[in-house]
C-alpha cells in the first residue's frame, strides 16, 4: 500500500484501522476506496475522517430525503449549482434547508453509522486513492474515536459472537397483531414505523433506507422488538419463492421425494455479558 503520489510505503496496512491510524500520523488527505459486502468510500481530510459512503447504511442524503427533511426537488436544484459537488453542505446551509449545527450532527451521526456497517463484514480489498468530493460538515474525527464508537455500537446490539452481523442481514416479518392485540398500539412512534415496515422482504439495512433513519438506529429498535417478540425471522416458503433454476432442459429428472420445508433460523437472543467478536484496534 502506497501513499497516492508519492510512491512510499505506508507505515502499516494490515486492517482498516491500522490505514486510518497511519494516514492520521501523516496528517494525509485522500479516499480510501474499500471493496467487498458492503464496500464503500472513506474520505480522510489532514489525517481525520470526515465522512464516509457505503450502500450499507443511508448516507445524508438519504437522511435528509427520506425523513422529509428536504424535497426531492430542492436537493436537484442544490446539485445542480454545484457540479463539482464540493460545496454541497455549505449551498444546503445558504439556502436555509437546514440549519448548520442540524447537518453536523445528521454529517456525524451518517458518519458513525457508515463505520458500523463497514464492520459487519471483513472487506475484501482497499486502496488509497486521491481525494475526492464528499458531502459533509464536520471537523473530522481520529481512528480511535471511530473505532471506539463502533466498539460500543457493536456490545449495545450483541447477543453472542456473529450475533450483530446476523440481525443485520436477516430478514424480518411482523408477528400477526391478532395475537398481541394492543402491544402495537402502546409502542412508541419509531417502534410502529419499524414494525410496519417488517413485511418479511426487508432487511434492517432496507427498513433504514425506507424510513430514512440510521442503520444503528434500526437495529437497536428491532433487537427491542425481537425481545419482546413483536418480530421475527422470515424465511420464504418453498411455495413463495421465486425460482431461480436454469432456464434450459434439465438434465437429470427432478427427484420425487418429498422436500422438507426449510427451517427457520432463529435471531440470536441478547444474553447480558456476553459480546460479539471485538472490533479490531487501529494497532493490531
Amino acid at each position: 500500500m502506497t501513499q497516492p503520489g508519492t510512491g512510499e510505503p505506508l507505515a502499516d496496512s494490515r486492517n482498516v484501522p491500522a490505514l486510518l491510524s497511519a494516514l492520521r500520523d501523516r496528517a494525509h488527505s485522500c479516499t480510501v476506496l474499500v471493496t467487498g459486502t458492503p464496500g464503500g468510500a472513506i474520505h480522510v481530510r489532514d489525517g481525520l475522517v470526515v465522512a464516509m459512503e457505503t450502500p450499507g447504511a443511508p448516507g445524508i442524503e438519504g437522511l435528509l430525503l427520506r425523513s422529509g427533511r428536504i424535497s426531492e426537488e430542492a436537493w436537484s436544484e442544490v446539485r445542480a449549482s454545484d457540479t463539482t459537488h464540493e460545496h454541497l453542505a455549505a449551498e444546503l446551509v445558504a439556502r436555509g434547508l437546514v440549519g448548520a449545527g442540524e447537518l453536523e450532527v445528521i454529517s456525524v451521526s451518517a458518519l458513525f453509522d457508515a463505520a458500523f456497517a463497514l464492520s459487519l463484514a471483513v472487506p475484501d480489498s482497499w486502496e488509497v486513492a486521491d481525494p475526492v468530493p464528499a458531502l459533509y460538515r464536520n471537523d473530522g474525527v481520529t481512528p480511535e474515536r471511530l473505532v471506539g464508537e463502533v466498539s460500543r455500537r457493536v456490545n449495545l446490539l450483541a447477543g453472542e459472537p456473529g450475533s450483530v452481523a446476523a440481525l443485520a442481514r436477516t430478514r424480518v416479518r411482523s408477528v400477526s397483531a391478532g395475537s398481541l392485540p394492543g402491544t402495537a398500539a402502546r409502542l412508541p412512534a419509531r417502534h410502529q414505523e419499524v414494525l410496519a415496515h417488517a413485511n418479511g422482504r426487508g432487511t434492517a439495512r432496507d427498513i433504514a433506507f425506507a424510513l430514512g433513519r440510521g442503520l444503528f438506529a434500526v437495529m437497536m429498535d428491532l433487537r427491542h422488538l425481537l425481545d419482546r417478540g413483536l418480530v421475527q425471522p422470515h424465511t420464504p416458503s418453498a411455495d413463495n419463492r421465486p425460482s431461480t433454476a436454469a432456464r434450459g432442459a434439465p438434465t437429470a429428472p427432478p427427484s420425487t421425494a418429498p422436500s422438507a420445508a426449510p427451517r427457520p433460523v432463529p435471531l440470536p437472543r441478547r444474553e447480558p455479558g456476553r459480546n460479539s467478536a471485538p472490533e479490531p484496534r487501529p494497532h493490531d
